[in-house]
This record gives C-alpha cells, structure tokens and sequence, in this order.
C-alpha cells in the first residue's frame, strides 16, 4: 500500500514546495493536480525539488491534448526524475471539454482507451528504434523520423493511471491501465460493487490479473491543529462533496447509495 498526497497547487511555486514538504514527510508519491497551472510542468518541478518521493499528474486531461505531446512530456519527466514518474490521465467531464478546451468529447472511454494505447505504440517506436504505425478510430500516428526520436528512456516506461468513476470508463483501465485513479466522491459500495467488477473485466480482457495493478482512492482528510481549523476543513470538504454531488456524470454514485433524489437538489 502507498500513502499519496494530492497537491492542489496554485502556481509552480506551489507545486515546487508541495512536493518537497510531502516527501519530508514521508508520503510514497506526490500528485500534481490540474486546476490553475499546467499539470507537467509542475510535476517536472516538482521532481526537480525532491530525489525519492514518486511525482505525477493526478489528472491530467487527455482529451484536450495529444497522445504525441503526452508520450513526450511524461517520456522527458520519466527521464528527468530518474525513473520515478506516474502519468494519470483522464477524461474529464463533458462540458469542460466541450466549453474550456473547445475539443471534442464523443466516446470518451473509446478515446481514453485508444490514447492510452497510441502513447504505449509511440514509446515502443522510440523503445524499439521501429517504424511508428498507430491507426485508430480518433488518432492516427504514423510518423517518426530520426530528428525527433529520443530513443529508449534509461529508466523504462512510466505506469499509466486512468481516472474513472463510471463502469464503461473504469473496465477501460483494467484493460489498457497500469492502474486506476478512483473519484474521491466514490463511495466504499461504489467501489466494492461497480468499479472492482469493471476493473476485473477490463483486466479479464486485456488477459491479465488483478494482481499489480494499482487502486488509487483519494479521499476528504480533515487535519488541523485547532477545534477552529477542524472545523473549517471539514466545511470546506463538505462545500467539495456537494459539489461534485451536483456533477451528472457522478450522479450513479448517489443513486447507488439510494440518494438520487439529493444528487438533482445538488443540480
């Protein structure tokens, strides 16, 4: 088991101090979130800051990129931290795709599982010295010459995570993942009953075990050193779970624990 620590950083300075603190304090892997600064660059400053903790983008939003300029940024940060990136990727929900980054949002466990599958075919040409040839549905790659290859990176390949809540989105990570980055808003039921069988399935497919491959289940902790710092986290972690409680695509998690009803009150 690893403790992890998500680090809600609001600027590179943040992420640098963040990172430093988690691994002083003895925290396994250190999250870069994206939320109001980019989600590599933070992660890279923050390996740059620290020698032992695991550092990684915990979530990076695929689907307002490419699986090129992911497969080279989680390749530089791999190398540049000596083997000790994670890459979490996910979908994010529909109107952030379509509103904020004006991208394309149709099928999108289809797509997370052909992009996860492109940046796997592109590091195997780089790995490999062969010809990059990925043909999908949603991206096609099929050219790599010389100038831009970087070779094999010495510390091998980074583990993929990707972020899922629903079934379809969850069985994907089992088949194509190295793990799973579970919602916070998921409730222990949620997981036992829905995800854990999806991820099974999706292991079962990809003719792999469930053995190694990584469950990550963040959650609300609440810390503090006073009853008044308590209490604010715990409003402020409530304020959080309402939120995403008002989120559709979270809806089933509600509806799972009998409380559909709060989830469109929520909306």
């Amino acid at each position: 088991m690893r403790v992890e620590s998500v680090g809600y950083q609001g600027s590179i300075a943040d992420a640098v101090g963040q990172a430093a603190e988690a691994e002083q304090a003895g925290f396994d892997t250190w999250w870069a979130t994206e939320t109001k600064s980019d989600v590599f660059l933070s992660a890279a400053a923050g390996a740059a800051e620290t020698g032992s903790i695991r550092v990684g983008t915990g979530i990076a939003v695929a689907l307002a990129r490419n699986p090129m300029l992911v497969a080279v940024q989680a390749n530089d940060i791999q190398a540049h931290s000596g083997g000790r990136f994670a890459l979490g990727l996910g979908a994010q929900i529909k109107p952030h795709i379509e509103r904020r980054f004006s991208m394309d949002y149709s099928s999108p466990a289809a797509r997370m599982r052909e992009f996860i599958l492109a940046v796997r075919a592109i590091w195997k040409a780089w790995e490999e010295s062969s010809p990059l040839d990925f043909q999908g549905e949603f991206y096609t790659h099929t050219l790599m010459t010389p100038m831009f290859d970087p070779g094999p990176n010495p510390y091998g390949n980074p583990p993929v995570q990707l972020a899922a809540v629903g079934p379809l989105m969850t069985e994907t990570a089992g088949e194509v993942a190295d793990g799973v980055a579970v919602h916070g808003f998921c409730t222990e039921r949620y997981l036992r009953e829905v995800q854990l069988p999806a991820m099974e399935r999706g292991r079962e497919k990809a003719g792999k075990a469930m053995e190694g491959f990584e469950i990550n289940t963040p959650g609300f902790p609440v810390i503090g050193d006073t009853e008044e710092e308590i209490a604010a986290g715990i409003a402020a972690a409530k304020s959080q779970i309402g939120f995403y409680g008002s989120t559709p695509a979270y809806r089933p998690v509600l509806e799972l624990e009998g409380w559909g009803e709060l989830g469109e009150e929520l909306t």
